[in-house]
């Protein structure tokens, strides 16, 4: 007779299962990502390997295309500027400056990156708090855009000015209450304090700096267009109150960016799809506003200032999905299921922030349930999303986060894990890799070790 094997005992578990609905809404069996940009998710996983990045050209040009026909119409002097904090990859950047954007920079780093992509001084809005001297003195002699964020930068500005024996046109950033979003007080001078007057004066009064434009920018993932149509009119205000106090003539209003893009925002019950503005009602409020508050001024023989844009978030966001591979599961001792992937908050930083929509690329069987989403990292904040309905996942199983572009790929952090490639599927349909996988070389490239310490085991 033959002997019976007995199956291994695994201490029973229950987890209440609803009948399709729970509080995260309908379960979506037939939400799944089988295909990005219309490539399939697989072949680029096994191609490049798992965490990937994957931006869309086609994407990223519909979207640039998209925001700048809604202004083109409404407002006839525009310029838009491209983010480089939201997402400076060369592709990126390039391929906005390709259709039209020029650079907006807050650094010496980011300047630096825009002049070696090719990107002329006189196309680039130079933003930031801190703006080293030599930076100033290269963005000055080279035409750029320089907007003035607090009193000690203006003086140096002035003794820049005076070393190169120049007149630099400079512009300075507001921040004030719109009643419509919560103030950003710590950049650029307050409008209700006294401070923006005060710093319009002394531009004007400068006989080396020459007042030009007003800067705001009023916060970021603003999803009333109210804030910006309050923003416009404080501006258009501010200005006729300068032009009326100075000499000084302002030809262009910089509006800044925070347009919101269709992400999830942590806390926010209503899904994306149903809070956030579409570019034409951004366009409309800010082009509304900017022509009740410039009438006086056309009738005083001035013509409309010319509008600028720094977009960022809106632009790309969705033009870019990371995939995530499993390589754990968990039972929590809550009773739910925990899954550990590949990728972690140190290349995907904003999940502290939004619930990015994540799907299988292909619906596993069995029941969906309540899911904990871990990274790698031996940190216990690592969690990718604190709870999501999906069904059981086997080890290699792939997740497609979605949208990712914004601000990923310049906060993310080289910790415990080394950063993965970022690949663009081209509009031809072609992939190329715009970012190579980190490896040891490229982590450690920048240490020195004294001759003493070269060898790990050897004599203090």
């Amino acid at each position: 007779m033959q002997a019976t094997m007995k199956k291994p005992w695994i201490t029973p578990t229950l987890v209440a299962h609803g009948g399709g609905l729970n509080k995260f809404g309908a379960t979506r069996h037939h939400q799944v990502t089988e295909r990005i940009a219309e490539v399939p998710v697989a072949d680029l996983a096994r191609r490049f390997g798992s965490p990937l990045f994957v931006l869309s050209e086609a994407r990223l040009r519909e979207n640039a295309a998209r925001l700048k026909a809604a202004f083109a119409h409404r407002w006839p002097k525009m310029v838009h500027a491209w983010s480089y904090k939201t997402n400076y990859l060369g592709a990126v950047c390039n391929t906005l400056h390709q259709e039209g954007y020029i650079a907006e920079v807050v650094s010496a780093f980011e300047y630096e990156k825009a002049r070696g992509l090719g990107v002329p001084g006189e196309r680039i809005v130079f933003n930031g708090p801190h703006k080293p001297r030599v930076a100033l003195e290269r963005a000055a002699r080279e035409g750029a855009r320089i907007h003035i964020d607090n009193l000690d930068e203006l003086y140096l500005l002035e003794e820049v000015a005076e070393g190169l024996d120049m007149t630099v046109p400079v512009a300075i950033r507001l921040n004030f209450d719109t009643g419509f979003s919560d103030p950003w007080s710590r950049f650029g001078f307050n409008l209700e304090s006294g401070q923006a007057l005060d710093a319009a004066r002394r531009v004007a009064d400068s006989p080396r700096l020459k007042l030009t434009g007003l800067h705001t920018h009023i916060g970021t993932f603003v999803t009333d267009p109210r804030a910006y149509a309050a923003a416009a009119g404080i501006l258009c205000a501010f200005m006729d109150t300068v032009e009326a106090e100075t000499r000084a003539v302002i030809e262009y209003l910089d509006m800044g960016g925070g347009f919101a893009s269709n992400n999830a925002l942590q806390g926010v019950y209503l899904p994306p799809e149903q809070i956030v503005p579409a570019p034409e009602q951004y366009a409309e409020a800010i082009c509304d506003a900017l022509m009740a508050g410039t009438r006086a001024r056309e009738a005083r023989g001035r013509a409309k200032p010319t509008l600028i844009l720094e977009t960022g978030r809106a632009v790309v966001d969705d033009a870019e999905w990371l995939i995530a591979g499993v390589v754990a599961n968990k039972r929590l001792p809550d009773g739910r299921r925990g899954v550990v992937l590949d990728a972690g908050v140190n290349v995907l930083f904003t999940a502290y922030w939004y619930h990015h929509d994540v799907r299988p690329v292909r619906w596993p069987d069995g029941i969906a349930e309540e899911t904990v989403l871990y990274g790698p990292l031996c940190m216990n904040i690592d969690i990718m999303r604190q709870s999501i309905q999906l069904p059981p996942l086997a080890l290699g199983d792939k997740l497609v986060f979605h949208p990712v572009g914004a601000y990923n790929n310049t906060q993310w952090m080289q910790f415990i894990e080394y950063r993965p490639a970022v690949v663009m599927v081209m509009r031809d349909g072609g992939v190329e890799v715009v970012r190579e996988r980190e490896d040891l070389a490229c982590v450690t490239r920048q240490e020195r070790i004294p001759a003493r310490l070269a060898q790990p085991f050897g004599k203090p």
